[in-house]
């Protein structure tokens, strides 16, 4: 899942935390049969609902496997996982692109074997990236969420938008701590130096802009209530923060920006010590299905990586013709390779250059 709609916090299924406990715990022969036809799938805490209605109910019709889920965030997942190992008895994480590089570089995750996901051959090529050892199965696209009373979209495409003296006080920006923000800073180094990873003039020219930001937020809520408010009148942001605006008919549009367009993406990664791997496998190869990729974008917003898949319409009015081929219309993933050794240093730099103030 994205972060297309305010997080819900849910409880963790009673049965699924048995069941997690006994796999972990080590079971009997006959509980060794059960657990076949079972897999314990770990998740975001939003959208659960709908993603239980879109994918893992027509799943588990059409293979008898059942499926648990445990939901977190990225950190809280991968840490949990860290810590218990071979012991977790998760079968499938569904996790930002990110944080499956860094659960990689702990030999976390085991390499999804192709040949039993048959639906790889329909996905896109860049959900199929060498560096991850799971695909992706949606993404994510950034670009400004703004008021259409107040701008134009070409107005609203320009990161110099973000410096305008005119605006000051009335525009927002995210965190280096949210997807968007990463995204952000590799736009503006690409835009204004050389390339997506010059941190030195990505962080000077957010530097520059700061003290016309209102807020540097950490949540799709906080941006929403902003716009609504009026206190602003555009942020950068995930398409998916839209969909809702959107479809309300409130003045409200995204926009790509004109240059330096990224996108993260979602992954379906098999943790090393998985109890059910030939499970796990048919999970990922029906959640890449065409099937499951559209009823997803449907219910829960994500963008599909199956060009197969139907948009619907409340997507397709946000980002238009660029969820049919985000790579034609510009946009790429970023390398794991450079993101995860700077992390920390990037993240310090970012509170000390661009928020201290």
């Amino acid at each position: 899942m994205t972060q297309h709609h305010p997080a819900r916090r849910v409880t963790a299924v009673a049965a699924g935390l048995a069941a997690t406990a006994l796999l972990a715990a080590g079971c009997s022969a006959g509980d060794d049969t059960a657990a076949e036809d079972t897999i314990v799938v770990s998740t975001f805490p939003f959208g659960v609902e709908e993603f239980q209605e879109a994918v893992i109910d027509p799943f588990t019709a059409e293979t008898g496997i059942k499926v648990e889920v445990e939901t977190g965030s990225n950190a809280d997942r991968l840490s949990q996982l860290q810590v218990a190992g071979d012991s977790s008895g998760i079968d499938v994480m569904l996790i930002s692109d990110y944080y499956a590089a860094l659960g990689q570089e702990s030999d976390l995750f085991q390499q999804v074997d192709a040949a039993k996901v048959p639906s790889l051959d329909e996905v896109a090529d860049f959900a199929l990236e060498d560096a991850y050892q799971g695909p992706a199965y949606s993404y994510q696209l950034n670009g400004t969420i703004y008021s259409t009373e107040d701008l134009s979209a070409d107005e609203a495409a320009e990161w110099d938008l973000y410096g305008d003296e005119a605006l000051a006080g009335r525009l927002a920006l995210p965190d280096i701590s949210v997807t968007a923000g990463q995204l952000m800073i590799s736009g503006v180094g690409e835009t204004y130096g050389d390339g997506p990873y010059d941190i030195d003039t990505a962080l000077e020219t957010l530097g520059g802009w700061a003290p016309g930001i209102l807020q540097f937020y950490s949540s799709s809520t906080e941006v929403t209530n902003l716009l609504t408010q009026g206190e602003i009148v555009a942020a950068d942001s995930l398409s998916g923060f839209a969909t809702d605006l959107v479809a309300s008919g409130e003045p409200y549009a995204w926009t790509p920006p004109a240059t330096g367009r990224y996108m993260a993406t979602n992954r379906a990664m098999i943790p090393a010590g998985a109890p059910n791997v030939d499970g796990a496998h048919q999970f990922i190869d029906y959640l890449l299905s065409a099937e499951a990729q559209t009823t997803s974008a449907e219910l829960v917003g994500d963008l599909p990586v199956n060009p197969t898949a139907t948009v619907p319409d409340s997507i397709a009015a946000v980002v238009g013709d660029i969820a049919a081929d985000p790579v034609a219309a510009g946009y790429a993933t970023l390398d794991p390779a450079e993101l995860v050794p700077t992390r920390g240093e990037w993240v310090d730099r970012f509170a000390r250059e661009v928020t201290a103030g």
